[in-house]
């Protein structure tokens, strides 16, 4: 072989001087994969950055035995998710439990409309008569139109308690100011039915917006509660946080449209063919009476005057009729089990309570007697007191005292006028399926389908009821 020529040029060379790295790939590749960053070239890089700086650990290390020391102090990682707060635990020494309790359910859609009347509704849509104002008192008028209807946003986010939901829920409370010293809200949920979609969730807020500022009854009834409540479609049942609430041991109902869906007394006109407007007048009276245009004692007088030559077997037959609002006999089962007593207060009439009372296991029933001729028919008058309002609020008193029962630890449930000073009286009031002033002035409100809702406002989990009632 002949020598190389030593005149022809020499051989590129790869010059370590122009190199960030031992790599020619690389250091020349036009893609780099998308995990590494562009800045970063290598482990030859990052030794040739040290530049002598010291890689190895000043002291040797030690076995971590899991007690922390001078070498080894406590720390917080990163990342964690654990908080050592108390929100929910006791309050220190000297201190007393500041917690709310929200309760959001979520209600049908075909119940929505049911509720408070919307401002967009017509005359003739609502439930406030088109002759009935809300108010006579040119003081309570409002200054300026009411706001437009809020925008549903359930059927954009779901039919239930969506995350978002809570979030809106947890923003909307932080507009409320907190009591002096405290400096921020802390809350926690439970979801009482279907942790994926719930439709009953149940947070704990601590502490409590400042009682001084807005106490709770006022709370409830606070136009950013009841807005969130037309834009989500639920129903936000609010309650501080106390054994009594967890631990009722009375609680008592209406009858007509809270334990069944009818007025009894719209039923026995509905069976008189003379005249042929009775029923519709009765019902018309019913109607008003409820919605608190009336007072109910005259009201309940004139209706029965007009039932008048009925026979008092109608009571019998109307027996099969009555259409038990679904959930009473899972509740009552239920509440029974806790030992929970129980009352049906009625403005019906006593034949039909009572029986009603003795089929669901109810402890106590009061309703209204008619005089009955010895024919055995209705003279159309009624005999001693008429349990209206102040009878149902006496009767509530009397029945807590003979029980040796705390009015703290006693529910009312109910859904017309009469109802609403029973309601006051008990530790918790609830509107059920209400009429208008009653959803505004009651504790609470419910519009669903079932009345086994209200064990949610206990704090019971829909896993617990069934065992209850199974």
């Amino acid at each position: 072989m002949s020598e190389s020529n030593p005149a022809a040029p020499g051989r590129p060379q790869l010059l370590g001087a122009v190199r960030r790295s031992s790599s020619y790939l690389q250091e020349h590749q036009q893609y780099r994969a998308p995990h590494i960053p562009d800045g970063h070239l290598g482990i030859d890089t990052i030794v040739e950055d040290l530049q002598g700086a010291r890689v190895s650990p000043p002291k040797s290390f030690g076995p971590f035995n899991g007690v922390p020391s001078k070498d080894n102090p406590p720390r917080i990682v990163e990342g964690g998710s654990y908080d050592f707060t108390h929100p929910n635990c006791a309050p220190r020494k000297g201190e007393k439990t500041n917690r709310l309790i929200a309760t959001l359910i979520y209600k049908p859609r075909a119940r929505a409309s049911n509720t408070i009347p919307s401002p967009q509704l017509t005359a003739s849509e609502s439930d406030i008569p088109a002759n009935l104002a809300p108010t006579t008192d040119i003081n309570n008028f409002p200054l300026e139109p009411p706001a437009g209807e809020p925008e549903p946003l359930d059927h954009l986010y779901g039919s239930y308690i969506s995350p978002l939901c809570i979030t809106s829920f947890l923003h909307l409370m932080s507009n409320f100011p907190l009591p002096r010293g405290e400096t921020e809200m802390t809350s926690s949920h439970r979801c009482l039915d279907n942790p994926d979609h719930p439709r009953v969730v149940e947070l704990s807020l601590s502490p409590a917006p400042a009682a001084d500022y807005l106490p709770l009854a006022d709370l409830r009834k606070h136009e950013l509660i009841y807005r969130f409540e037309r834009e989500w479609n639920i129903d936000v049942a609010l309650q501080p946080d106390t054994p009594w609430r967890r631990y009722p041991r009375l609680v008592v109902f209406d009858m007509d449209s809270t334990l069944i869906t009818q007025e009894v007394i719209d039923l026995m006109a509905a069976t008189m063919t003379e005249p042929a407007d009775l029923a519709h007048n009765i019902a018309t009276i019913t109607h008003r009476a409820m919605l608190g245009e009336l007072e109910f004692d005259a009201a309940f007088r004139e209706r029965v005057a007009l039932l008048k030559g009925l026979p008092a077997s109608i009571f019998e037959q109307l027996r099969p009729v009555l259409d038990i609002t679904q959930g009473v006999p899972r509740l009552i089962k239920a509440l029974k089990r806790l030992g929970v007593k129980t009352a049906v207060l009625s403005g019906g009439f006593l034949p039909l309570t009572s029986w009603l009372a003795s089929e669901l296991g109810i402890d106590h029933a009061y309703a209204n007697e008619v005089e009955v001729d010895e024919a055995g028919r209705l003279t159309g008058e009624v005999k001693g007191v008429i349990v209206g309002k102040n009878r149902k609020r006496e009767l509530v008193l009397e029945i807590a005292k003979k029980e040796g029962i705390a009015l703290e630890q006693v529910v009312a449930v109910g859904d017309g006028a009469n109802d609403l000073l029973m309601l006051a009286t008990a530790g918790l009031g609830v509107a059920w399926n209400a009429k208008p002033r009653v959803q505004m002035e009651a504790n609470t409100r419910l519009n669903g389908e079932s009345l086994d809702d209200l064990m949610y406002l206990f704090g019971f989990t829909s896993e617990e009821v069934e065992m209850l009632t199974s």
